[in-house]
């Protein structure tokens, strides 16, 4: 595996959401690096990935309330436990789970495996919250999939607080698990 500055110079055959993110990046002036690698689908199978972009091991989880009508994208460090109890109480929602594959497509335009705190950008509505442990914005750099899980891109923290988030419209609420 190889480490790329910035977005692939032959995007052929490559996914639409794939070249929208690096649009965005690209619009915002974000630098970023990048690996291209086989599909990873777990947090486990991201450990060499992230070891060779040296940037902070996420877990990003879609949740839901039991009604279906409240939506989280929660950051937590790789290696930390989740507990929806720990959370719930921090954000008032009871009765957290995984949300269903199809709100995740129609939401963020992403699929299992690929979740991507960069899933944002395509939710207009604002109908996913996000929420970030406190423990994912102590280390310089962040590393996600754009949108695809068969790539992953290391960004700076500060980029991603003060200029990816706030571009995608999202508030941010920080939980402490």
């Amino acid at each position: 595996m190889e480490l790329f500055e910035g977005r692939p110079t032959d995007c052929q055959g490559r996914l639409a959401k794939e070249i929208r993110v690096y649009d965005f990046l690209d619009s915002l002036g974000i630098k970023y690096q990048r690996i291209d690698h086989e599909a990873l689908m777990t947090i486990e199978a991201c450990q060499e990935v992230d070891q060779l972009l040296g940037a902070m091991i996420c877990k990003n989880l879609f949740l839901c309330n039991r009604q279906e009508t409240d939506f989280y994208l929660l950051l937590i460090p790789g290696d930390k436990k989740f507990k929806t109890k720990d959370l719930s109480s921090q954000i008032g929602s009871a009765r957290l789970s995984f949300a269903k594959e199809n709100y995740m497509e129609e939401f963020l335009d992403i699929t299992p495996g690929s979740v991507s705190i960069l899933g944002l950008m395509n939710d207009k509505d604002r109908k996913v919250r996000l929420l970030i442990d406190r423990d994912v914005v102590k280390e310089p750099y962040i590393g996600c999939h754009p949108c695809i899980n068969t790539s992953s891109l290391r960004i700076s923290t500060n980029d991603m607080l003060e200029k990816i988030i706030p571009a995608m419209g999202h508030e941010l609420t920080y939980v402490e698990l």
